[in-house]
């Protein structure tokens, strides 16, 4: 049966970060998510973890400036000796929390800049990553997002993944299959999801529109649910979306499911 974590970046909103850990754990969730930990001693965070039994599932590599607007690093000529540091910040980062996987944003394609400057430049630095990753034992995803929500991302969709993963050529980088994200940009999610399912190392879910949880919306989540269950899929499904009410009043999505 899936395994859902908690992403603790979208959940619970109205209290402080620090203090969501206790209500993904009040909730029933076993895992937690999150965009980053970085503004956090990774002691405090392994701290709460420990205290409430969760595991890290997932975080983000450092993306740049978020609050300025930068998505990731990872395509961005003049940054590769930043995006290298980010690197080993997460991993760092990773080895305290325990994170079972990391995931490279790899960010908005910059203007002005020839697309085989900028394709290369993204080989590159994931080569860098999944070496790096491998040996320090977690696997690297990249994430695939719809133009809509963050128009000019240069990774948008599975095919564009998978050919980049190929590219590159290493045996551990992995897609981060956000079905939100991929039924606004491709629709077709169970057959694609099973057609995909070796290549995938986590998957995040929301409902559309609006993003919000299961049930607000178009996406037949059992369905699809139930297929990721019989194409095999052992990992995390995060929880990647905006309540539209209060996280707890919309948690009753998940009584069909064990947490």
């Amino acid at each position: 049966m899936p395994r859902f974590a908690a992403n603790l970046t979208m959940l619970w909103n109205e209290i402080d970060f620090l203090d969501r850990f206790a209500k993904a754990a009040e909730a029933g969730f076993t895992g937690i998510e999150y965009l980053f930990p970085y503004a956090y001693p990774a002691e405090q965070l392994k701290e709460k973890l420990d205290r409430y039994g969760l595991v890290q599932a997932l975080h983000n590599l450092p993306a740049g400036d978020w609050a300025g607007g930068e998505r990731g690093l990872a395509v961005l000529p003049d940054r590769v000796g930043e995006f290298q540091d980010s690197v080993g910040k997460a991993i760092a980062y990773a080895k305290v929390l325990g994170t079972e996987t990391l995931n490279v944003l790899v960010g908005l394609t910059p203007r002005d800049v020839p697309a085989e400057k900028v394709h290369e430049t993204l080989i590159a630095n994931l080569k860098f990553a999944a070496t790096e990753l491998k040996k320090a034992g977690i696997p690297l995803v990249a994430e695939a997002i719809n133009t809509r929500d963050i128009p000019g991302f240069h990774l948008t969709g599975t095919r564009q993944s998978m050919a980049l993963f190929d590219e590159v050529g290493a045996d551990d980088i992995f897609l981060q299959y956000d079905i939100y994200h991929m039924q606004i940009m491709e629709g077709d999610l169970t057959p694609t999801l099973r057609a995909l399912m070796p290549r995938i190392k986590h998957i995040q879910l929301a409902d559309n529109p609006g993003r919000g949880e299961p049930g607000t919306g178009e996406i037949n989540y059992p369905f699809v649910l139930n297929a990721i269950d019989e194409a095999g899929y052992a990992g995390w499904i995060g929880c990647e979306y905006k309540p539209r009410t209060t996280t707890d009043a919309g948690l009753g999505w998940l009584d069909a499911y064990p947490r």
